[in-house]
């Protein structure tokens, strides 16, 4: 089948992999089709007067008409378009498509020659800048890359810590941040949890950006950014650092959790907020919720975890039994065969030695927080 593109409708293409080629030109076609065999998470899209027969066999969409009109519809189906299109016309097509940085997809255009990669929407956010560096391999060819900190080698704000799960509080200062560290302003860097391993460059730590261990620290300072990763909420003394900062919340917390059967997830819910709510943390630093593993299908737990995308972690009563506990219960090892759940679920998912919370009782629900520490650690959790 051919799409036949026009003005007035929007072709019905079949979106199957993550990824779009595109091509308009005799050298294009040759280009996309020898790049579709090697990158394998792309359909692939060319101008029907270049048919050569076997597209139905391999899952290839023609169109006749202007390309213009079949990019819409990419837009709103791919994560990524890669175009072997000249740049200026693909600028002058994509523009009244643009809607925001967050979540417009990644846009690459390739020479019809395959010799540059140029990475030209979403560079960060969108991964277009990862993306173009992973063709222009495959194709040996050159990869561009304009986006300020990656020339310079510098930290990414809108990326800071996306590798290990962290996610900003808010999007407000991404902006003003990232000119203060591209423009080799003071920038602090205040890290309270998450991984330490954020820093991938051969090259040292540049000199405008600082380590401190503490908010206070840096307020004293006076820099003209910062970047704060922390799990707790900050104290009013300490929101002046945000003036020009982003605050980012590693996924560090680990939710102990035991309930009575049935309990509503609805419940559990609640307890969980309010809990947060007076240990002063986050929820999006929330990692896991971890239980025995014969509460493995109670609803409610399931729920929670999946609604939040959570991970789900369950123990045997052998393996909670070998955790040292504060708070041992005869009446929980009479029903469960462990003398605590969400006390010794919560070390032994998080790794840590002390807990935040050592047991909370409230309605049908039981909680335990934990914070993983910093650094690489051994799990043994069963996990789903």
């Amino acid at each position: 089948m051919i799409l036949s593109l026009k003005e007035e409708t929007q072709p019905a293409i079949k979106q199957q992999q993550p990824y779009a080629i595109v091509a308009i030109t005799k050298h294009g076609v040759k280009l996309s089709r020898n790049l579709s065999i090697v990158f394998n998470r792309a359909d692939l899209y060319y101008m029907s007067k270049f048919a050569q027969g076997d597209e139905e066999d391999h899952g290839i969409q023609l169109f006749e008409g202007s390309v213009r009109l079949l990019l819409p519809s990419l837009f709103k189906a791919y994560r990524g378009i890669i175009l072997i299109i000249s740049l200026g016309a693909v600028v002058r097509m994509i523009a009244p498509l643009l809607k925001d940085k967050k979540t417009d997809p990644a846009v690459l255009v390739i020479d019809d020659k395959g010799e540059n990669v140029i990475s030209v929407l979403s560079g960060h956010l969108g991964g277009a800048n990862a993306l173009t560096k992973e063709i222009a391999a495959v194709l040996s060819a050159r990869p561009i890359i304009t986006t300020a900190s990656d020339v310079q080698k510098t930290i990414a704000v809108d990326l800071f810590g996306a590798q290990f799960g962290w996610v900003w509080e808010s999007a407000d200062k991404l902006t003003p941040v990232s000119a203060s560290v591209v423009n080799e302003e003071q920038v602090a860097v205040i890290q309270e949890s998450g991984e330490r391993n954020w820093w991938t460059y051969e090259a040292p730590l540049p000199g405008t950006i600082t380590l401190y261990s503490s908010i206070q620290e840096a307020l004293l300072a006076k820099p003209a950014a910062a970047l704060v990763v922390t799990h707790r909420n900050l104290t009013k003394d300490e929101w002046p650092i945000l003036a020009n900062g982003v605050l980012y919340r590693p996924k560090v917390l680990v939710l102990g959790m035991g309930c009575n059967r049935g309990t509503t997830a609805d419940e559990i819910e609640a307890v969980i907020d309010e809990t947060l709510v007076q240990l002063r943390l986050s929820k999006k630093s929330v990692k896991a919720i971890a239980t025995i593993d014969l509460k493995k299908d109670e609803a409610g737990l399931r729920q929670t975890a999946q609604k939040y995308n959570w991970e789900f972690v369950y123990y045997t009563p052998e393996q909670l039994n070998q955790v040292s506990l504060e708070q041992p219960s005869a009446t929980v090892f009479k029903y469960t065969g462990a003398y605590g759940v969400s006390e010794p679920a919560a070390k032994l998912c998080s790794g840590a030695d002390e807990l935040l919370l050592v047991k909370k009782k409230s309605g049908n629900v039981t909680i335990s927080v934990a914070v993983i520490p910093n650094g690489p650690r051994k799990r043994t959790w069963r996990n789903e």
